[in-house]
């Protein structure tokens, strides 16, 4: 038989002492031979226990490759380029602090580029809490909802085939050669900007559903919002660049906030407005509040009621707005 080609699993990370023991087993049960396997983890200089985790796990499963290397400038894709420059793997598959691969993951990404289906092979996620809160419980079930994600079909029951992003992804070496590597001036969307210099070179995106990782949603309203106004910030920088590959689901998030923000301001001066701005708000509440009901009978769990409605108008108000001030900052960086 053929060997089997060397595979770099690579994570960027940073103060993820809670999640990355998940990874940490998660990689030492993948059923790909642990001899033609090694995990690079490029930490953004973490304060928390998260080396000495790695530290304690690296001690005692000896038989894994397990390194980690610095990524001083502490952003996502710096140190998924780190990671990559220092990585021997022929096909690379990236993965994140927050995953938990199932045992097949690897197996899968490696059949699938060796049968030729993609250039950059990725799967489906399976969104748990990122803590045992009745709010860290909405917002995992929001970032799988079509209310929140639209037709994102790796969040959702997807089938094969060819797709314009997959989240994480696996590729050969050869891949980063030709197309180059992840852009560093975007702090949020760089898997989705990688893929978009995958598919305009020709290439094609695979997503495979047998290929599946678990993925621990944030916790707290708080951090959802930082998210996602973190990816709508960013979505818009790179659109600036890639104009058509604008979506659907992209746009109605920061139209719905700008058409929110012109109500208000005519609502000072017009009455008429004020209705409408009530009945805009209630047909999109009322719409979310079914959506929570539904969930809430679905899962006997009444605080999905009120959660879920929570959970997705944050992601969109956030994402919207986060996407809406980047376009007014680039104008403004131009202008001056």
């Amino acid at each position: 038989m053929p060997k089997l080609p060397f595979v770099s699993i690579i994570v960027p990370c940073y103060n993820e002492e809670t999640t990355i023991l998940h990874l940490l087993d998660a990689v030492l049960a993948q059923t790909y031979p642990r001899a033609q396997m090694e995990l690079v983890i490029s930490d953004g200089m973490s304060t928390d226990r998260t080396r000495d985790v790695v530290a304690g796990f690296q001690k005692e499963h000896a038989d894994l490759a397990v390194r980690v290397v610095e990524n001083s400038a502490r952003t996502i894709p710096s140190g998924l380029n780190q990671a990559i420059r220092e990585s021997r793997g022929e096909i690379i598959v990236r993965l994140d602090a927050h995953s938990m691969p199932i045992p097949e993951y690897v197996e899968r990404c490696v059949a699938a580029h060796e049968a030729g289906l993609g250039d950059n092979v990725g799967g489906v996620w399976e969104i748990r809490a990122g803590a045992p809160t009745w709010i860290a419980n909405a917002i995992s079930f929001a970032a799988a909802h079509p209310l929140g994600v639209g037709d994102a079909m790796y969040r959702l029951n997807a089938k094969a085939g060819a797709v314009d992003t997959v989240p994480f992804g696996s590729f050969r070496r050869s891949l980063i050669e030709k197309i180059g590597a992840f852009d560093e001036t975007l702090l949020a969307n760089e898997d989705y900007e990688f893929n978009t210099r995958v598919r305009e070179s020709g290439g094609t995106v695979w997503l495979d559903p047998s290929i599946r990782s678990v993925y621990f949603s944030r916790s707290t309203f708080g951090k959802l919002a930082a998210q996602y106004w973190r990816y709508g910030f960013w979505k818009m920088k790179m659109l600036q660049r890639y104009p058509h590959t604008l979506r659907w689901r992209q746009a109605l998030p920061p139209l719905f906030v700008l058409s929110l923000f012109i109500l208000i301001v005519l609502s000072l001066f017009i009455g008429f407005a004020r209705y409408v701005l009530a009945a805009q708000l209630f047909v999109y509440f009322f719409v979310l509040g079914l959506a929570g009901l539904r969930l809430s009978i679905k899962k006997n769990t009444g605080s999905l009621l009120l959660g879920l409605p929570l959970a997705i108008s944050t992601m969109h108000i956030t994402w919207g707005t986060g996407f809406l001030w980047s376009g007014i900052s680039s104008l403004f960086t131009k202008n001056g």
